[in-house]
Order: C-alpha cells, then structure tokens, then sequence
C-alpha cells in the first residue's frame, strides 16, 4: 500500500498512515491499547511530527480521548506535536559526549547552522541526553521523516564534519556506525564471545558457533533442571538493582495459568552504558534463545524485547534475527519439535529514560505514559496486562543463557563466592580504548581501566554506575568490581557504566550535566522527584556560581535533606538514586566554595 501518493492531501496521508499502522493490530472491531506506541511512532517517522488531525484520527480509530493521547505522545521526547522538519539531528551533550568534544560540537551548530530547534533548509538539531553510543562518543542521531524514514547513528568526528551533516543530511552515509571492537582476546570471552565474530543475520552462523545448545538442554532436562541452576549459580540480575535471577524466574513459574509474558528490558538509558546495545547488535540470536529458554522454564509463551528509542540498529538486527528463528522453527507454535509454543515482538520506546524503570517500561508497552506503578504488586505477579511478567535486561538473559548452556557450576567457578559470572562493563570518557570489557567478577577497577587505557596519573575522577551511581577518586580505583565490595565504600556497580574523567574537567560542569539529566527526565508523578530534582539542579548552579542561598552550611543542610527526601518518598528508583552522584561528588571532592580543594578547583 502506497502511502505517501502525492495525490492524497496532507490530512489524507496521515490517516492511511494511521490505518496501515494499525492494521497488524486490528482484533475485529477492537484495537488493542498496546497499539498505541508503535502507531505514535509510524506518525512521527512519516511526516516528523504528530499533528492534530493525527490525533484526532487516531482517538476516533482506537476510541481514546484526544487529551489522553497527546498526554502519552508529549511524555516522550522524540515525538513533537508541534511542525518540526522532516530532517533532525539529535547531537548527544551528556557527561561521555561531553568529555570528547560535543561542547564545541553544539557551539558551531548553533554559530553555522541555526539556533537549536529552529528549522533552515527542512532541517534541524536538537541537544540530547546520552544516545548510548559512548564508546563513539561524540555522537548524534539523525533521523529523517518520509514514506522511507531513516534512522541512523554517527560518530561526529569534528565542529565541522556536524556542520556537513547537518547541510547535506542525506550523504556520509560512510560515517554511520555499525561495526563492534572487541578488544579482549576471545578465550577469555563469555557473553562477548560471538561478538564481531559471527554474523548477526545468519542463524547458520550463530548455531555453528554454539547457539541453541542452552535451549536444547532445558528442552531436554525441564523447567525445574534450569531454575536449580539459576539457583545454583547465583546469577544476580546485570540491570543496577541485583536481585537473584533465580528467585524472579522462579516466582512467575510458580504462578498459575498460561497466561504469563517474557519482557526483555533494552531500555538501556543510562548515561555511560551501551553493552545492551552491544549484545543486540553483534549477537541477537542469543537474546532470543535467552528469552525462549525463559519461557519454556516459567511458562509464558509471547515474549516482548522493549528496546530504546535511540537505537535503530540493534532493533533493525533483532527483527531480523527474529524472522530467521521463525523460519527455521525457533519460535512459533512447536520450537525446535519439543511442543513448546513461544514468540517474540520488537517493540520501540520513544526516548524516556524512565522506561528502564520495569514497570514503566510495562506502562509503555501497554501504550501509557511510561510512569512508574506502585509496588506491590510486583511485576512477577501482575505485570504486563496484569498477568505474571518476568522482566530482565539483556546481559542477565544473556548470562543466564550462559548458565544453561555450561552449568551452574562453571558459571559459579567465576568470580567470587557472592559475585559470580562475568560482567560487561562500559568504559567511556578520557581514556585510549572505549568500549564494553567483560571480566570476571572481582578484578579491581584499576585492571578494567588499564585495559581501556587509562592515564593513571590524569584521573581525578571515576563515575560508577552511570548517573544514578557513585562518583570515586583516583586514588579509589584498587576497589574490587563485585557487589559486595562496592557496596562496602557506598558505591554500586549499577549497569556497568564506568565514566573517567580527567584532571582538566570541571567536575562542577560535571555535576551540572547530571542535575539537569534528573530534571529533565522526572517523570513528574511523585512530588518528592518532580520538585526534588528542580531543587537540586538550582542547588548545583548556585554552587557553580559560588551564590549561595543563605550560607554554605544551609546548603549542605539543603543537599542533604532533598537526597532523604527523595530516596524515602519518591515511587521509584529514578528519584531514590537522583542525588547519589552528586551527593558523593560533594563528599569526595570538596567542592564546596568554602572547603575547596588547594588544588585543580571545581
């Protein structure tokens, strides 16, 4: 169906848009809410916003009231529901971009180009938070609207090549990013070790290199066989909070009925953290033999892979591993001849870091605003529609794969007796090497930073954990990467993200990119993270420009109260954790105008 004829009126056209959208969805008379979302995102993709008759149309085909649809389409930020131009360019400005240059990078855009937002020649750029592309970093996403919508991801090499993407937007195509560097040598390898090595279109390829032999396993030994391993491993979820694989997934088997969901989390939106990305892009067969394992091990027979909005390859690369498993009977009505009936949709978020969040990724995925729930219930009782949903990332799939392929015992002889396994780990910043490292639990950060190449001798800082982490000094970096261990200094391990920082970075401007991360993406559901994070963003600028509200000591008093505050009253971990970096910024560096350091300042 051709729906972009130049014939059909501006009105015309989006309303077959919507319709053609829709169709894969139509059950009857009735369209499901869940449609909402990759609807939303065939409207903007097609003419780069979502206008009013789009809406209008939309309400009238899904029967939703208009107002609550442009609630859910104004809650993600790469939607617009004003006229924008069919060309942006979302040029990255978090704390791994900044640390490599997009500071200049945005001041020639906004010099040669245009000013942000404002459209020259049917196109556009606009800052962003973190595109997970930190090991490239500087980065930008470009994205142009059409009947054949592009979606693609480049490293910014300089001011001036920005400004040449920005002018000839449909060229340097040559500058795209797709290849994967794995720089560990592969015999020590686990979950990285196809990576760059085997095609991620070939399902040949994947099985030659030992793919399916976890699922032929469980098939073979049953669901019971799998959750004592799991157990047995003591695999702990890879996504921040570290919780027993084996307890969650033994949780939603225990639940009765057929009825029950595989959510896959690639919502992967924390600054400094891209190893999800990774393992999509260069391996996407293991995730789907991860998720069918889980299915067949607690029940549930659909599956849904929940990747962020920002990442156009890693979702291009899954569907297509996903047609090629259906094809070849490794997923569908009898998965490899054992009766087992699962499948798997790609769904896209829409840019809302709070989406990694697991039961806003749930709100999402049911084509709501992506706004935290109240726990109980927990996911593993009333999840996605209400029904039993297992909800892990894509490296705790991939390790529990792993652990059902080798054994719980080789998985356990890894690592420490409280940590075990490997663990990826994305090193971004001022170092030689960036990229995702897996080692095994217990190597200390000083090893992981050799590796990328660190200049031990520049580094005044390291951000663990990504934005929601800990801040640590050069002289902390003999720590033990296990959870036990960071959670002895008040740090954690949180996604991975390891962020250094050198010694010529204001760690001010640091903080001020972090404060106003936690500003902008509050979800604005709960008082204690809406205003909090206004709040402690003020705070951080006022502290930057040595202006204090009251006295120092007030506003220590000030800092401290708003992290208890949000870390008791607020819904979820966003505003639990808004404040740990900075707070141990303040606490490590002496940043405070009136106890600064002698030396290389704020």
């Amino acid at each position: 169906m051709d729906v972009g004829r130049d014939t059909q009126s501006p009105e015309d056209r989006v309303r077959s848009v919507i319709d053609h959208a829709l169709a894969p969805f139509a059950e009857g008379a009735q369209i499901p809410r869940h449609a909402l979302l990759p609807v939303l995102r065939a409207i903007q993709s097609s003419q780069g916003w979502i206008s009013k008759t789009a809406v209008a149309h939309l309400s009238q085909r899904m029967g939703i009231a208009q107002a609550e649809l442009y609630g859910v389409a104004s809650f993600y930020h790469l939607f617009s529901m004003e006229p924008s131009p069919r060309r942006v360019l979302h040029v990255c400005d978090d704390v791994s971009c900044r640390l490599r240059g997009s500071r200049a990078i945005v001041e020639r855009l906004s010099l040669a180009c245009a000013p942000e937002g404002e459209a020259r020649e049917d196109s556009a750029w606009r800052r962003s938070p973190c595109l997970g592309q930190c090991e490239r970093a500087p980065a930008a996403l470009q994205l142009i609207a059409g009947d054949v919508p592009k979606e693609r991801t480049f490293t910014v090499r300089s001011p001036e090549h920005a400004e040449e993407i920005f002018r000839s937007p449909d060229e340097g195509s040559a500058a795209e990013l797709s290849d994967i560097v794995v720089r560990q040598p592969r015999e020590s390898l686990r979950l990285l070790r196809r990576v760059g090595v085997v095609s991620p279109t070939s399902l040949d390829d994947y099985r030659a290199h030992g793919g399916y032999q976890g699922l032929r396993r469980a098939h073979a030994r049953g669901p019971a066989w799998v959750l004592r391993e799991l157990g047995e491993a003591k695999l702990l979820g890879r996504g921040g909070a570290g919780f027993p694989a084996g307890t969650k997934w033994s949780a939603v088997a225990s639940c009765p009925g057929r009825e029950k969901y595989i959510v896959c989390n690639a919502d992967e939106s924390e600054p400094g953290t891209f190893k999800d990305r990774v393992l999509m892009e260069g391996d996407p067969f293991a995730v789907i033999e991860a998720m069918t394992i889980a299915g067949f091990t607690v029940g549930a027979e659909k599956g849904f892979i929940y990747v962020r909005g920002e990442y156009p390859l890693a979702a291009t690369r899954l569907e297509a591993a996903i047609g090629e498993a259906r094809a070849h009977r490794k997923l569908g009505s009898n998965v490899d001849g054992s009766g087992q009936r699962f499948d798997i949709e790609v769904r896209r978020g829409a840019g809302a870091y709070i989406c990694g969040e697991e039961t806003a990724l749930l709100e999402s995925l049911e084509g709501r605003r992506g706004e935290p729930r109240s726990k109980p219930p927990f996911p593993v009782h009333e999840g996605l529609f209400a029904k039993p949903t297992l909800v892990n990332n894509v490296e705790t799939l991939c390790a529990a794969l792993d652990v059902v392929a080798r054994g719980a015992a080789d998985f356990a002889s890894i690592g420490t007796k409280d940590s075990t396994g490997t663990r990826l780990f994305c090193v971004s910043g001022n170092v030689a090497n960036p990229g995702v490292y897996e080692l095994a639990m217990g190597y200390s950060l000083r090893e992981l930073l050799a590796l990328a190449g660190a200049e031990f001798s520049r580094i005044r800082a390291v951000l663990l954990g990504g934005a929601a982490g800990t801040f640590l000094r050069g002289d902390e970096i003999d720590l033990p990467l296990t959870f036990e261990d960071t959670r002895r200094v008040r740090a954690t391990l949180g996604s991975g993200s390891v962020v250094v920082i050198d010694d010529k970075t204001s760690m001010m401007d640091v903080l001020r990119g972090l404060a106003w991360f936690f500003r902008h993406e509050s979800c604005g559901q709960c008082v204690p993270c809406r205003v909090g994070t206004i709040r402690v963003d003020e705070l951080v600028q006022r502290v930057r420009a040595k202006v204090p509200l009251g006295s120092w000591e007030d506003e220590r008093g000030r800092l401290t109260d708003l992290g208890r505050v949000m870390r008791d009253a607020s819904i979820c971990g966003l505003g639990h954790t808004a404040t740990s970096a900075i707070e141990s910024a303040f606490e490590r560096f002496g940043l405070w105008p009136d106890r600064a350091e002698k030396k290389g300042g704020a």
